[in-house]
Formats: structure tokens, sequence, C-alpha cells
């Protein structure tokens, strides 16, 4: 394994994509997440994932689902924050990323079928990341259990899926799954259940873990710094004076919220919701002086470049202005990656965050209950106690 730090070795990494290096996964993850006995192959599932992860995530197709992001965002904050005086963020925000991935990627809005899916989820997501041994009553065991349940309730969600379809000849649904049943492959042959499967998990853990990691980081540092909060909230007010009481969220009000933006990206800085990528080497190459030979793995580390005081000055410090202008140098701000795989749900996320935002400050002051706690990566930045908060609600 050949780790490249810093914006040299990141900008390396990602423009020799498909020419040096290719994406690679430990088979201990794709064990729990990926059929054994798939017809296709993981690279395979990684073409199809990128065609139609581009295609429902770019910006055009995602202004659609901005009403239901605000909708669910409303009903979520209405049933799970404010009946109570203290909340911890990170299990919500969990509950909330994934029951809104349910519904735009699955077009599941049944919370009873959401949580048959969430409970086996968190398992193989919290598992997929340990030590990969097989035995009852490790991690990993209990991953790999959670994941055939995951893909058993799955397949009967598209079965009924592909049904429904064919029954009533519906073409009109717009979620992922929906699409992707009456998609194509360059043979004219539809997808088979088992590949639209793989890919919808692959949706899910892209957008399950750290999509929640970046909102909690985002409320961690709202609640921690008074003056961050205030500017927040006084750019979000002036949106939400321009609408009506019930009116929802454009893409116009998103992008107004560009200090809200530099300070979620300041949090993504601090606190990354990904530790970086593998690639796996597909002909020798030197860099740097060192020869890597075809075969081996590489991994890009976002923190080499996010606290290198060559790029940020005074790297512990919270400051959103770094984000102004031009904003930080080509390759050194990379919670996203970079290059042909960039993340495609970065759209997503942004949206994601804004929203959440805009909700979360418009009800509440935030204050932490654990002034300086302490945060551990496991696979994305975990608060150890959930980032528990006391709410003050505004008065109206």
């Amino acid at each position: 394994m050949a780790v490249f730090c810093g914006a040299k070795g990141n900008k390396f990494l990602f423009t020799n994509e498909y020419k040096l290096v290719t994406s690679w996964w430990p088979k201990s993850m794709k064990k729990v997440f990926i059929f054994q006995n798939s017809d296709t192959n993981f690279k395979q599932v990684s073409a199809l994932k990128r065609s139609f992860h581009h295609d429902i995530l770019k910006p055009e197709a995602l202004k659609q689902y901005l009403p239901v992001m605000d909708v669910l965002s409303r009903e979520h904050l209405e049933r799970e924050w404010t009946p109570n005086a203290v909340v911890k963020v990170f299990p919500l925000s969990k509950k909330y990323t994934f029951e809104l991935a349910c519904r735009i990627f699955l077009g599941v809005v049944d919370l009873e079928v959401i949580k048959r899916l969430v409970d086996p989820f968190t398992l193989a997501n919290e598992g997929v990341f340990s030590v990969p041994i097989d035995l009852p009553g490790t991690a990993y065991n209990r991953a790999i259990k959670g994941g055939k349940v995951v893909r058993q309730e799955l397949m009967k969600i598209i079965k009924d899926r592909r049904k429904e379809l064919m029954e009533k000849n519906n073409t009109e649904r717009t979620d992922l799954l929906s699409k992707m049943l009456i998609a194509t492959n360059e043979n004219g042959q539809f997808y088979s259940e088992m590949q639209i499967s793989n890919n919808i998990i692959g949706l899910l853990v892209a957008s399950f873990d750290t999509t929640s990691s970046a909102v909690t980081s985002v409320l961690n540092y709202i609640a921690e710094l008074p003056d961050i909060y205030k500017e927040v909230l006084k750019e979000q007010l002036e949106i939400a004076k321009s609408k009506g009481p019930d009116e929802l969220l454009t893409w116009e009000d998103i992008e107004k919220m560009k200090y809200s933006w530099n300070v979620a990206r300041e949090s993504l800085r601090l606190m990354p919701p990904a530790q970086g990528s593998f690639r796996e080497t597909i002909t020798e190459f030197t860099y740097a002086g060192f020869t890597i030979p075809k075969g081996w793995k590489t991994f890009w580390t976002v923190h080499s470049s996010h606290k290198n005081p060559e790029y940020f000055p005074e790297p512990e410090k919270f400051d959103p202005s770094r984000f102004e202008g031009s904003g930080p140098p080509p390759y050194t701000f990379v919670p996203f990656g970079g290059g042909p795989r960039m993340c495609p749900g970065k759209e997503y996320a942004r949206l994601q965050v804004l929203v959440f935002m805009h909700n979360v400050v418009r009800r509440f002051k935030l204050e932490k209950v654990i002034p300086n706690e302490k945060v551990v990566f496991h696979g994305s930045a975990k608060p150890v106690h959930g980032l528990p908060v006391r709410l003050h609600p505004h008065r109206k």
C-alpha cells in the first residue's frame, strides 16, 4: 500500500484515474455489501452505478428532490427534535439521511419498511471497517448478517416494484429504483434484479454514514461557536422572510446560502466525513523517486492537505472566510475526492446539509452538553457520545 499525501499526491492520483490506477475496495468490505454469487463483477457494478449516479445526482435532477428534502427535514425536526429538551445529533442525523435516501433512491415512504432496512444496514455499516474475522460475536460477523438481511429486503422491494411497473405501466415515478428497472444496457437488455440491488446498496452506503457525519460536524460547530451561529441564522432568516410560512425552499434559495455553505465547507475541512479512498495500480509507475509496482494498492488522505498550514494558515482555527473568492488552492480541499471519480453525491450532500441547517437554525439555538466531546474516526468522524445538544427554541 502506498499512501499519497498533500495536494501533489492528490492531484497525481485524481488525474491518473483509469491510466495508472483504478477503483479498488478490500474483499472484506465487498463481502458485506455485494452479492457473493452475483453475475456481475465489481467493475461492472461500479460502471453501472456511475452512469446512474451522475444522471440522478446532477443539479438538474436534484432540483425536483429539493421539496422532498425540505418536507422531510421539517417532519423529522417536528417528530424527533421539538418534543425534547436534549437530542443526540449524530444518531438522529443518521435516521434522517437514511429515510431521505429511501424516499429518493427507492421511492419508499413507509416507516416500517425503512426500519426493516435501517437496523440491519446500521449493523453492516458499523462492522464493515472492523477486523475481518468472521466468527460469531464479532462486529464483522454481525456486519455480514446485516448485509444479508439488507439484500433480502431490497430484493423484495425490487421484485414488488418491477411487478407494479409492469402491471400499471407506470413510467412517471422519479426514484432511482424505478429508473433502473426500466433502463437497458448497451445490448438492449434490462438490468438484473441482483445488479440493481448491488447498485442501490452502493448508493445507500455512500449516502448514509458520510452525509450524516457531515450534517453532524456542521451542527457541532454551529453549537460551539455563537458568532458563526449568529451569521448563519441571519442569512437563513433573510431567505425565510422572502417566503410564505409554508412555502418550500427553491434552488434559488439554496444559491443564496453562500455564508452557510462556507461554514459547511470549513466543517468538512476540519472534520471530513471520509478519510480518503483506495485505488489499485493497473501498471507500474514512478512517483517522487519511488517505483509503485502493478497490483499495489494506493490511498489518498484528506488530512495531509486539510490540516497543512501551507494551504490553510492556523489550520485548527474555524474560519469560513477561507472559502471566499477563489477559495483554497486546487487539490487541497478534497472532502469529496477529485478527478473522474469525484463523489457524484457532492451536490446531493450540499443540498441535504443546507436544507437541514436552514430548518434547524430557524427553530433552535443549540448548546453542546459535552463541550469538549471526543471525536473518533471509524470510517467517518463520529462524536463518542453522539453529540448531545440542548435545544433552545426561538420565541415566535
